[in-house]
């Protein structure tokens, strides 16, 4: 598994919105926005209200691998972005968790493969 920078953890727990790519049976993308939760382990969890009646969680039962993208607009003027993008297998766990009540008890984990990020660190101005 792939380790996050400390500029990257720093991003991600700023961040609460992500964009989440599966194969869908036909061997087309599929993106939805998700929220994540980044763990202590290198791992993220993303957590839903009906996750296990998701299209994300039946295409996940026969194709592991995800992407999950989290950018964000830094500076308008000038224009500064970041963002990170993970790719990875993910895994399908259901039982309790500590993501809170109101979601449900099937999450997904994301083990990242391959990490890219852009914008996380500006050059010392001078």
């Amino acid at each position: 598994m792939t380790e996050f920078s400390e500029a990257e953890r720093a991003c991600l727990k700023s961040q609460r919105l992500g964009r989440f790519a599966t194969v869908d049976p036909q061997g087309q993308p599929q993106a939805n926005p998700v929220g994540f939760f980044p763990q202590d382990d290198g791992t993220i969890l993303i957590g839903g209200y009906q996750m296990g009646r998701s299209n994300k969680w039946r295409n996940l039962q026969k194709n592991p691998k995800v992407a999950l993208v989290v950018d964000d607009v830094v500076s308008l003027r000038p224009w500064k972005v970041r963002g990170i993008d993970i790719r990875g297998e993910a895994e399908l766990l259901v039982g309790p968790h500590g993501l809170g009540p109101h979601l449900s008890e099937e999450v997904i984990r994301i083990r990242p493969r391959r990490i890219r990020s852009w914008g996380l660190a500006e050059a010392p101005e001078g």
